[in-house]
């Protein structure tokens, strides 16, 4: 067997065991990727459980895209000495597990590919019954794919990255107190994850901050629908009057990575911003 053919082989018959372990689509991928990297973080690849169901089970993003993006921003960090390469190589990666997720899967959205409605507990199981192994499949297949495509996401040369990139995510972990790894590592979460304009990147960064730091108080504990990730969601909704697309909250579809520095530098986004960083 080729040795390619051998190795995606290997990845698609041990994704499902991983996937039944952890219980997540979201920590699988983060805990998958961070694997084919040779650095495992399972702190903080358990703090991204609430990403499962399209944050906080709401149908957005599929938590396979969360669970990646996480750990392409990690590796970002590592293979940059420049914080503002790292992020803008973070956002590059994550806009190459979005195209082969959507080449695949043709939508983003977890409501829309499980056709689930995850805030009905008839619904919810309804598909742990009948639709689950649609999930299971996906991942074994997507598996492999995400792997190549972050690689070459990452892959592309320092010289090529901008050196001034901002993240909306990573300045709200900033402000958290985050340390540099961990701002780097939601970086890819800007403009809606890679730039999409879908559900709120600076959202989903605090939620994950606040689930980490919940965690540690409650490691027996499950961090799918954490109280204090609740609360953050819901001073999300306060100020942005329930609205949860980023191209909606910003009023523009980013372009570019320094679009999107632009915007935040010029205060985009700004008392967003704040309010999550301070819930």
């Amino acid at each position: 067997m080729d040795l390619k053919k051998k190795e995606a082989t290997v990845i698609v018959n041990d994704t499902k065991k991983v996937f039944k372990k952890l219980g997540a689509c979201s920590s699988t991928f983060y805990y998958l990727l961070n694997r084919e990297f040779g650095y495992l973080k399972e702190e903080d690849e358990r703090a991204s459980n609430p990403f499962a169901g399209g944050i906080m089970q709401k149908g957005h993003q599929c938590g396979m895209l969360w669970g990646s993006a996480l750990a392409v921003g990690a590796e970002s960090y590592r293979r940059c000495s420049n914080h503002d390469q790292a992020v803008g190589l973070a956002i590059h990666a994550t806009q190459h597990l979005i195209a082969s997720f959507s080449k695949r899967t043709k939508s983003v959205n977890c409501r829309e590919i499980t056709d689930t409605d995850f805030s009905s507990k008839f619904a919810m199981l309804k598909y742990m019954l009948f639709k689950a192994r649609y999930c299971f499949n996906l991942s074994e297949k997507w598996a492999p794919e995400a792997i190549q495509s972050a690689t070459e996401g990452l892959s592309l040369e320092q010289s090529d990255v901008p050196r001034t990139a901002t993240s909306c995510a990573t300045e709200v972990v900033k402000k958290m107190g985050a340390s540099d790894e961990k701002a780097v590592t939601v970086a890819g979460f800007a403009g809606g994850l890679g730039l999409s304009g879908n559900a709120c990147g600076a959202l989903s960064a605090a939620i994950w901050m606040k689930t980490l730091a919940w965690n540690r108080e409650h490691s027996k504990k499950s961090s799918f629908s954490n109280p204090d990730a609740t609360k953050t969601f819901n001073a999300f909704e306060e100020v942005t009057d329930s609205e949860i697309l980023c191209h909606k909250i910003s009023g523009k579809r980013f372009k570019s990575i320094d679009d999107h520095t632009e915007f935040i530098k010029n205060g985009g986004c700004e008392r967003l911003i704040t309010v999550l960083s301070q819930t």
